[in-house]
Formats: structure tokens, sequence, C-alpha cells
């Protein structure tokens, strides 16, 4: 009993010097203090493993290392925002929320650069935490957020709740688990929010202790199921129960405020404990969500202000070229290693001829960079106080800086091209390209190895990927490749042919051809033979080609090349058609659709008509066991009780496509 009630002390004490370390960020007792408690609760329970229990705070140590992660349906999706830029932007959200309800302020908050995770608690424990993933489907990451000493593993709450937030990870724990690496050897975080999401991620939730992991909640799901009605009482509310909030929030009663908080934390965000990308504003009144509604992706109540992206100066050391699987030439910079958003910018496209004219960009220049996007590093303007006189013009390559054929610039078009079929680079690239995760998606046969093998003589054509199994003798010999690594790469290969036929029109990287045409363009022709008879008109009567696209796809299908290869893959038993996931006629036989919205190219009439007589439903109310929700513009009610539990959800675009795969057949 002395045991018990000792254990039971220490976790009371730990407990609360944990809240006002970690959440109220005032700390009542010392390192050393806090440190000697919890060694002595380690300790008992370790001499009396019964009186262990879940909520004990030795479980933020960390647990036994899992095998994989399991996935998570989350019961409500975990939507994305949309994205404000500039004032503009805000105004225009703001007149349309005023179009739909009147009497409302915004709550808004800090946007904390991290990643989004689920909480959920029954009978006051913690039983669940969960990544976003594509926000329909998370990873179980509960042995992780266990150890986040801002998470309450236990809350004075019986009801079950969900609460999101953000995991991030502040600027003083990365700095200091950036040096722990280098002690050790190990390459350097990137930055915060990468080094937050692979500590999350981590199969041994004892490395995941050591990262120092905060978490701010943002969100209350189902809050009037909890009595709450707006949105500052949700985060009160998560307070009270002990959560951490951020404490940078304000309610404003109109868009005026809005930009004066946004201006007000823009210049402060570098002075911050964390990164911050941008601020949040959402309507704070939760009965008014419903009539303003949602997109397929984001409720149309919230909207997340994304600061401008930052500008760097860095110095131009040289312009090369870059070839790519189309023989397009892009010039590229490459620059003095800079840091840009948390990451490491030694190159930076300047796409093309024209675009390094316009803005007279030269060797050696100095230059100011920034992420599109975010995300691809690109030269904004040239610091030309900076420019020494030897500085020369820019002059663009007249032959393939790979195989020296003369390059080819179209009337109208800005890129010039290398011609060359048989050129090295635009080889290598095509290969790549055939291989990628998106196309063929062949594991194990990635830039490198693909470049080694090109460059061996191994690989030189799409079919040589599907005769690699016959070169047993001459993959053993390199390094890296024992009889297992060459045997699963044999297996890929082998798997990928199973593939349907979008995956394999686009690994043939036909000019303008993208991932989504390709699909457009299978289940048209779901037969790959179709298209070398497919004809222009044809063609663009199809949404989404256009002329030059229905051009670029007859010219690839004309060649005698292409159907030579499409006879050699259909001898190897490459998978030449194009089938839906799901039998079409599964599609609609006894399925339940709900319409809502207003739909554009159906009258609902007609809509209901088409569905009854392909043996479906139409209901018009939707439950758990509705099928499909059909929603239009405007959607309302329906669309978020959809949402709400898990139904599928497809545009009129998507409802279209199905029928025009059915009527194809």
């Amino acid at each position: 009993m002395e045991a018990s009630n000792r254990i039971n002390e220490l976790k009371r004490l730990i407990n609360k010097y944990n809240y006002e370390y970690h959440v109220l960020d005032k700390p009542s007792v010392s390192d050393q203090e806090y440190d000697a408690l919890l060694h002595e609760l380690i300790n008992l329970e370790e001499e009396n493993p019964s009186l262990q229990t879940s909520d004990s705070p030795t479980v933020r140590i960390g647990g036994p290392i899992l095998g994989k992660f399991e996935k998570v349906t989350h019961d409500v999706p975990m939507m994305s925002l949309s994205n404000a830029f500039n004032e503009e932007d805000l105004r225009s959200f703001d007149e349309k929320i005023r179009k739909e309800v009147s009497n409302i302020n915004y709550n808004v908050e800090l946007k904390i650069d991290g990643l989004a995770g689920s909480l959920k608690y029954s009978m006051s424990d913690l039983i669940l935490g969960a990544t976003r993933g594509n926000g329909v489907v998370g990873e179980n990451i509960t042995n992780n957020v266990k150890t986040i000493k801002s998470i309450p593993l236990n809350i004075n709450y019986l009801m079950d709740l969900e609460v999101r937030g953000e995991i991030f990870m502040s600027k003083s724990s990365f700095n200091k688990a950036n040096l722990q690496r280098l002690d050790n050897g190990e390459e350097e975080f990137k930055n915060p929010r990468n080094a937050a999401a692979g500590s999350v991620r981590q199969l041994d939730s004892k490395v995941a202790s050591k990262r120092n992991l905060d978490m701010f909640i943002y969100s209350v799901i189902d809050p009037e199921s909890h009595g709450i009605s707006k949105h500052s009482e949700a985060l009160e509310f998560a307070r009270k129960l002990g959560f951490k909030i951020n404490p940078y929030s304000r309610l404003c009663k109109n868009i005026d405020e809005v930009i004066d908080f946004i201006n007000e934390y823009t210049p402060k965000r570098d002075k911050l404990k964390y990164d911050i990308d941008g601020i949040v504003i959402k309507v704070n009144e939760i009965d008014k969500y419903t009539k303003i509604g949602y997109t397929a992706k984001s409720p149309k109540w919230a909207i997340a202000y994304k600061f401008p992206a930052e500008e760097v100066v860095t110095k131009i050391n040289s312009i090369t070229f870059q070839v790519g699987r189309t023989g397009q030439i892009t010039p590229v910079a490459n620059l003095n290693p800079v840091i840009v958003q948390g990451s490491t910018v030694s190159r930076a496209t300047l796409h093309n001829e024209d675009y390094v004219i316009e803005k007279d960009i030269r060797e050696n220049d100095y230059v100011v960079i920034k992420k599109a996007g975010d995300i691809i590093p690109e030269v904004v303007r040239v610091i030309i106080d900076r420019r020494e006189s030897e500085n020369t013009a820019f002059k663009m390559i007249e032959s393939c800086p790979v195989c020296e054929s003369k390059l080819s610039r179209k009337d109208g078009e800005a890129d010039h091209y290398c011609l060359n079929p048989f050129c090295d680079a635009k080889q290598i690239e095509s290969l790549i390209h055939f291989a990628s995760r998106k196309a063929m998606n062949i594991e194990g046969l990635g830039d490198r190895i693909i470049e080694q093998f090109y460059n061996d003589g191994l690989l030189n054509s799409i079919m040589d990927i599907y005769n690699l199994k016959n070169k047993y003798s001459d993959l053993i010999v390199k390094e890296g490749f024992g009889i297992k690594s060459i045997d699963k790469l044999v297996e890929n290969i082998e798997k990928s042919k199973t593939n349907n036929l979008e995956k394999l029109l686009f690994g043939f990287g036909i000019r303008h051809v993208g991932e989504k045409v390709s699909k457009v363009i299978a289940s048209n022709y779901p037969n790959i033979e179709d298209l070398f008879t497919a004809t222009f008109e044809e063609l663009i009567d199809i949404n989404e080609i256009g002329d030059v696209i229905a051009k670029s796809i007859i010219d690839f299908f004309r060649d005698e090349d292409t159907r030579k290869l499409v006879n050699e893959l259909k001898e190897i038993g490459m998978n030449l058609e194009y089938t839906s996931n799901i039998s079409l006629k599964e599609e609609f036989t006894d399925k339940t659709f709900v319409l809502t919205g207003k739909l554009e190219i159906y009258k609902r009439s007609e809509a209901k008509n088409l569905i009854e007589s392909l043996g479906g439903k139409v209901s018009g109310s939707v439950s758990s066991k509705t099928d499909y929700v059909v929603a239009g513009s405007d959607a309302g009610s329906k669309l978020t009780k959809a949402i709400e539990l898990g139904v599928k959800v497809i545009s009129e675009g998507e409802f279209k496509d199905l029928l025009d795969r059915w009527l194809m057949c």
C-alpha cells in the first residue's frame, strides 16, 4: 500500500510540474528536483509493475519499437484550408462570407509550421494519436504523442472527445537536436518542421521522446455535443481541460481588424520561439458553418493567410543547362548555398531564354531568390548595384550540352529543345520518368540506379527494363546488389506489368500529357490500340483535351517506333487496357446516391433517371448507408453531414465521368 500511495503522489506531482512547465511556461521546481521525482517513480514502477498505469508520466519515456504504423480512418476528415496571399484575397473571403451570413466575428490565430495531428480520449484517457495523412486516412502514432509532455495523458472529462492541433518543434529544441546529431556524426535536420515530422513518425518512441516535441490544440471535433457554440469557446474549453493553446489569438469584429492583426504579427514572426507560416482566420460562430458551407477539400468559413515568401540574397556562380526527358533545355543558376525557408538552396531554375533576358540575369550577379509556392527556388531579381562591370550578358547555347545536337525553338514557344532521340540525357530522364512513382512505380529503380545502369549499357530503352531479369550475371557484380535485392527488383518490374493503362500512358512521357490527362485518355480509349486510329476531331471533343494535347497524342501514336514498342510490351504480357478500380456495374447497382447543391451539367431529374436506369437509388437525405453524395455548387447541410459521416463526396464532373465510362462500355 505504501508503494501504491507513493506512486500516486509522484504521478500527481510530476503531472502538475509537467503542466506548469510545458503548458503554462511557469515552472515551480528545478530540473534537478523534477528529474529526481521521475527517477523515483521509474524505480518504484519497475519494482511494482502491476502498479504502472497507462497514464503514468513514465510512458513519456517511450515504449517498445513498432514494426510499422497502423492506418487510421478519421471519423471526420481532416480538411485542408484554402490560402490567401494578400489583402485582396482576404477581403474577397470576407465578402463571400457576408453574402451568406451576418453578425459574425472572426477568430484569428497563428498558423504553426508543423504537422497536423488528432488526439482521441475515452473515459478521460488518451486512446489514440494520429497523423493527418491524406485527410481521410492517417497513421496511428499514439506511442509517440504520449512522449509529448504538453499533451495530457488523462483529462478530467468523461465524454468521448477528439481534439486536433499542430505538432511542432521549437527553435531551441531544433538547435539542440542538431547539435546532438553533429556530435553523433549524423546529418543535420533541415528545418524544425521536417525534424518534427521525422520525429513523430519514429517506430521507436524512445527516439521521439528525446526530440522534445510540442503541440498546440486548434479545434474540438463535434463541438456542439460538448455544449460549445463558438470557436473561441472551444479553445477555452480545451485550455481548461489541460491542453496547450496558442496564446496569440484574437477575436476580430471585421476583416479590417483581421488585417491589423496580420500586420502586427508579421514582423514578430522571427522573435517567436517556434516557426509560423501564416495566420488562420475562422468564423467564430459555429452554427453558421453549415450555411457558409464547404468545398470538396476545404471549409468555406476558414482561410489561411500565407506570409510572403522569404527573399534571400546570394550570388550566381555559374549558369548551366539541364536537359529534360522531352529534350527541353532549362537554364539553371548555380548559387552560393543559402538557407531559404529552412532548407539549403544551391540551385534555382531560370526557366528559359526569355526569362533570363527579361530579368537580365548574368553569371556572378548578386540576386534575390525565393521559393515559388514555398517549394521551387527561383530568381526574383538582380541587384544591379552590386554587379561587376565584367559580368557579361547571358547568351543562350545553340547546341545540346550533352549530345551537341543543334537546338530547336519553334515560333511562339519560349523553350529550346534537343531533337536528337538518342541524346543520353533525354534517354536517362525518360527512363527515370517511366519508373517513377506516379508512372509505372517500379520500386528500387530510382534515379541513381537508372543512371548507373544506363552508363553501364544495361538500360537504353523501356524494353531493357523488362529484360533486366535476364542479366543476373551483370547485376550481381554491381556494388550494393545481392541475390535478394536483384530478386526484389525483378519482382517489382514484373508487378508493374499489371498497372492500369493510364500509368503506362503517363510513363511514356508524351509531351503535354500529364498524370490527369493520361487518365482521361485511358478512360476514353480503354485499349491502347484504339489510340493508333484516334482522330484529331475525336480527341478535342473530350474534356481536358485541347488542340495542342490532341496533336501531341496523334504525333506520338502515328510514330512507327511507338507501334513497335507497344507490340513488344504486348508480347511480354504488359496490361494495355484501362479498367476502373471498381467494376463499372458496381458503381451504380444497389448504390444509394444523394444529389445536393446546384447542378450545372444535368437537370436534377435527369441525373436521378440516369442513376435509377443503371440500378442505383436516389435518396433525399444523407445517412451512414449513403454510398455517394454528388455535390454541386453551394452545397449545404447535406454535404456537411456527408463529411461528418465519412460518406464519399464526388463533384458533378466526377459523377459525369462515372456515367461516361459506363455508357462507353
